[in-house]
């Protein structure tokens, strides 16, 4: 270490917050503090508005929330270890009443200052902008002769406004609280928009995110520590909760500060370097946010169990073994509801996950109701088809009225983009925890998680049929999804460039798509865009998941040929 060099012990703070459960989140960070403090920290870094869970949405507008807020944190200052300087996300309000996305630097009990966001995003599922008014001014304090400049989240995905100010201010040191939700290779990403903004600006940065699901977001953790150079040195695990301590050599007295905590360098002392965490397969990252994503709906909203159509196929054999990865086999519940058209293997292959899971199974024909209907009324083709899943998620509806379990939609995303699905059939439930994989998805991370049980010497939790076999719904004799769709994986492709890459019909004609097919398809999806309005939240692994990512009207003219 050299003579302008200072040292500082710095815990990243990765966990899980609730919105809205002040006393829990605050029960989080005052653990967090004291096991910080024991470690020898001077500085503990929570994720952005860890206090009141995020995203807060419209409970942002509430000045009650915000008062209730303000409270939460005045009532946590005394409670904090004194000399651990704290950096805890809140929402603040401004002197006119605005709700603020703010971090609250804090030290000896008192809000010695406070830094409020300054970029607010208004793009996928951020709707920050109507939520919050954004900051003006920058924060940089000294502890320990180091001088430590603050950003949050979307702060440093641009380089203009804070991070060029903050780069203009020369400190020592750079700490970014995060509510950064999880997309597929997003890690990747950010790494590499850390590296950046530590080289730009010179300086160490430690970024720390939460962990956790939040309705359709899940939030992996995945905090990092680089220095000047841009070097990781250091990483914490992805999806869990963890407490990373990290020692850091800085310039000191680099800046000019804000505020001035302690002037004087700490006496040198033995480093603690953690390794960083090793990474996530692509497979393995997408099934722990799948697991992560239930676990916390189920958890947070107070459900004691789940229960689930089992068909034998793929998908509703993919969704148990997430489901019983998230909750345990005890909690999970299968129904296989066989109609006069359902296949033996079909009915074999469901009590083969069932036992090789060891989930709650049983078996309830539905034959005799869907007859009853369709005496009544009369129906035959699709309407007769339809009937039958329509009975099954009545069924199943009413289990969970009569038990208490949470109902899940096991439909993916290729079937939700072209409206293979029935409403008030399949498409009933509480949430749908793999709405965002496309079909050829589901494969991947069912082959992978069957890979991941011969590992470990455990049982495969899909029966291999439900993963080879064709694909079918089963509601009129010989009956197959080829029938109706195109073949999963050109469908997907499709797909990818039409909905993830909002690449039209001139994106598919380039890609070499067949324009009929590529009509047809595109088709299928806008006309189905009521079908994903009235279809139950689910864990978002994408950049452009059905919802809040996308968002399209459902009476439109305008089609991709006019």
């Amino acid at each position: 270490m050299s003579a302008t060099q200072a040292q500082l012990r710095v815990a990243l703070a990765q966990i899980n917050p609730t919105v809205g459960d002040l006393a829990g989140n605050s029960a989080k960070i005052l653990d967090q503090s004291q096991l910080a403090h024991t470690a020898g920290a001077h500085l503990i870094v929570f994720p952005e508005m860890v206090l009141t869970g995020y995203p807060v949405e419209d409970l942002a507008l509430r000045s009650t929330f915000r008062s209730a807020s303000k409270k939460a944190l005045k009532d946590l200052l005394p409670q904090l270890p004194a000399e651990l300087v704290a950096i805890i996300g809140y929402l603040e309000e401004s002197d006119d009443g605005k709700p603020q996305n703010a971090v609250a630097l804090i030290h000896r009990g008192t809000v010695i200052a406070t830094y409020i966001k300054h970029h607010l995003p208004n793009y996928g599922v951020f709707d920050e902008f109507r939520n919050f008014v954004a900051g003006t001014k920058s924060l940089v304090f000294r502890l320990h002769g180091i001088d430590i400049g603050v950003a949050i989240c979307e702060d440093i995905w641009r380089f203009e406004g804070p991070v060029a100010e903050l780069a203009a201010r020369t400190p020592g040191l750079v700490v970014v609280p995060n509510g950064s939700p999880f997309e597929r290779n997003k890690d990747d990403v950010r790494a590499a928009l850390v590296k950046k903004r530590a080289i730009e600006i010179g300086a160490p940065l430690v970024y720390v995110n939460m962990t956790g699901g939040q309705d359709d977001l899940v939030f992996d953790g995945d905090s990092i520590v680089v220095d000047g150079k841009g070097e990781v040195i250091a990483r914490a695990p992805q999806f869990d909760d963890a407490l990373i301590l990290i020692d850091l050599e800085c310039q000191q007295n680099s800046s000019k500060p804000d505020v001035v905590i302690s002037a004087d360098p700490l006496p040198a002392f033995e480093k603690i370097s953690p390794k960083p965490a090793p990474r996530l397969g692509d497979a393995a990252e997408i099934w722990q946010a799948l697991v992560v994503g239930l676990r916390d709906y189920v958890e947070k909203n107070r459900f004691p169990s789940v229960i689930l159509g089992l068909s034998g196929g793929i998908d509703s054999a993919v969704t148990a073994a997430i489901a019983a990865d998230a909750l345990g086999a005890a909690r999970v519940y299968g129904v296989a509801l066989p109609s006069k058209y359902s296949s033996e293997h079909s009915l074999h292959d469901a009590a083969d996950l069932a036992h090789r899971i060891g989930l709650n199974h049983r078996i309830l024909p539905i034959a005799p109701m869907v007859d009853a209907f369709i005496l009544n009324l009369g129906l035959t083709g699709i309407a007769e088809e339809n009937v039958q899943a329509r009975v099954r998620g009545t069924t199943l509806m009413g289990i969970s009225n009569q038990e208490g379990h949470l109902v899940l939609a096991t439909g993916n995303k290729s079937e939700l983009a072209v409206g293979y699905s029935t409403m008030y059939g399949d498409a009933v439930g509480g949430y749908a925890p793999i709405k965002d994989l496309l079909k050829m998805q589901v494969w991947e991370i069912a082959r992978w998680r069957n890979q991941l049980a011969t590992e470990r010497g455990e049982v495969a939790p899909i029966p291999e049929n439900s993963i080879s076999k064709e694909p079918s719904a089963e509601l009129r004799p010989g009956q197959k999804d080829s029938d109706s769709l195109p073949d999963y994986k050109v469908l997907d492709a499709m797909l990818e460039i039409y909905i993830e890459e909002d690449g039209g019909l001139e994106g598919l004609l380039a890609a070499g798509f067949d324009k009929e097919l590529a009509m047809k398809t595109i088709r299928m999806v806008d006309l189905a865009e009521y079908k994903r309005r009235q279809y139950p939240p689910g864990t978002k692994i994408s950049g452009r998941a059905f919802g809040k990512d996308r968002r399209l009207p459902i009476t439109s003219k305008w089609r991709e040929n006019s």
